[in-house]
């Protein structure tokens, strides 16, 4: 099974946080599940790790996962996306949730988080979440 999974997951993961999403990120380690990560993704972990030695080590770690890559079309869609909870009255705090979630549903890949976010963008466009 692949399982894209998000910012809030990682760093919950990193800082040693016990937390439901933690412990599904760690049993699908465990069983060798196809996990995924996408540029903004990868960007957001990165972009927080002050050491060059935990920076370097988990750019390593980042690099065997599957890539979902996102194009003009994604962007288009996270857009979509992004419009069509704000005319339902939602405003998503930080539009590159959109954008991942875009990626997610283009992949067909369900995504695995710890973000309100996701929950109103699942319950309006159909996104697979774990």
């Amino acid at each position: 099974m692949m399982v894209l999974i998000d910012t809030t997951v990682w760093i919950d993961f990193f800082r040693g946080n016990d937390t439901p999403q933690v412990d599904v990120l760690e049993k699908l380690i465990a069983e060798e599940a196809d996990i995924c990560t996408c540029g903004i993704i990868m960007m957001e972990v990165l972009q927080g790790i002050r050491s060059d030695t935990d920076y370097k080590t988990t750019r390593s770690h980042f690099n065997t996962l599957i890539y979902l890559p996102a194009d003009r079309n994604t962007f288009i869609s996270g857009a979509r996306i992004y419009r069509t909870l704000r005319q339902k009255g939602i405003t998503i705090r930080k539009p590159v949730d959109c954008l991942i979630a875009s990626i997610a549903l283009e992949n067909d890949v369900p995504l695995l988080h710890n973000d309100r976010d996701f929950d109103q963008i699942t319950e309006y466009v159909g996104l697979k979440t774990l």
